[in-house]
């Protein structure tokens, strides 16, 4: 019976890998039965690709996926690139033996333009050859804004339509949030899709406790702003019927992520994913 891996998005570990460092992070992960995971967000100095390494024999854990920006996500900022800094990036992948790479976002500062969008869309799509020579897939990570229509389209359908090589790493959280449902999204995406992002889709309750009713404003704000990123599970999507379709539509790796935990402690939070995950039926994709 065809399975995936699920994994960790470790964006969500990086204060972690601050205090622990990568290798002790790692053997957290492995301790809590995870056994592959995503990069982002963590520098990718010698020392920690050296200690990912380590890692991933020591705790058997894949290294399912590498992030990298095709450019800055805005003008000057630091962190390496596709565009400056490829060859680094591919002997990354390779000493890793990671053969996914994502783009985690588009340069914010293009998001509204259609031109400089396509002109991205064109760019990427080369990138995706040229890495793919190399062995290595290039993916792109959706977030709502994804979903802005530009002349009737919805800006992600745009670059899955003018892209061939270019995969996908849904997110099912802001598939939701864009207001879309995620089980019939990810099926439009079949075949293009080796990743998938499991964040669940919460509304938080209000803290009205300093709230004056005379200010409605601020009760507004309140009221608007309830949307959570929750623990897998812990959410109001139907991660089954996602997980189901997902496998159904290529994704190979399903990578737990929570962009916030609202001061609790991250481990304690894939912890419980990973226990609501097991209980559902996924105890042996770990």
């Amino acid at each position: 019976m065809k399975k995936g891996k699920i994994g960790v998005q470790m964006m969500m570990l990086k204060g972690k890998v601050e205090e622990l460092g990568v290798y002790e992070t790692m053997r957290k992960l492995n301790e809590l039965g995870y056994h592959a995971v995503e990069v982002s967000q963590i520098p990718m100095t010698a020392e920690n690709v050296a200690e990912l390494k380590r890692a991933s024999t020591d705790f058997n854990i894949k290294i399912a996926a590498l992030s990298a920006g095709l450019d800055p996500i805005l003008p000057g900022a630091p962190g390496e690139t596709l565009t400056s800094d490829f060859d680094k990036i591919v002997s990354d992948c390779k000493t890793l033996d990671c053969y996914f790479l994502r783009i985690g976002m588009m340069p914010l500062n293009i998001m509204d333009d259609k031109e400089k969008i396509i002109e991205f869309i064109d760019r990427a799509e080369g990138m995706a050859e040229r890495l793919a020579e190399h062995g290595i897939a290039l993916y792109y990570h959706t977030h709502h804004l994804e979903f802005q229509k530009f002349d009737g389209e919805y800006l992600l359908d745009i670059i899955k339509n003018n892209t061939t090589k270019l995969g996908f790493e849904l997110d099912v959280h802001w598939i939701q949030r864009a207001g879309e449902n995620p089980v019939e999204f990810v099926k439009q995406y079949r075949g293009r899709v080796s990743l998938l992002h499991l964040k669940d889709y919460r509304i938080g309750q209000m803290d009205l406790s300093d709230i004056d009713f005379k200010d409605m404003g601020k009760f507004y704000s309140v009221f608007t702003n309830t949307i959570e990123f929750a623990e897998v599970g812990e959410g109001n999507l139907n991660m089954k019927a996602i997980i189901e379709e997902g496998l159904e539509s290529g994704a190979e790796y399903f990578l737990v992520e929570q962009d916030d935990t609202y001061g609790r402690d991250p481990f304690d939070c894939l912890k419980l994913s990973a226990e609501n995950l097991r209980k559902i039926g996924y105890e042996d994709w770990f």
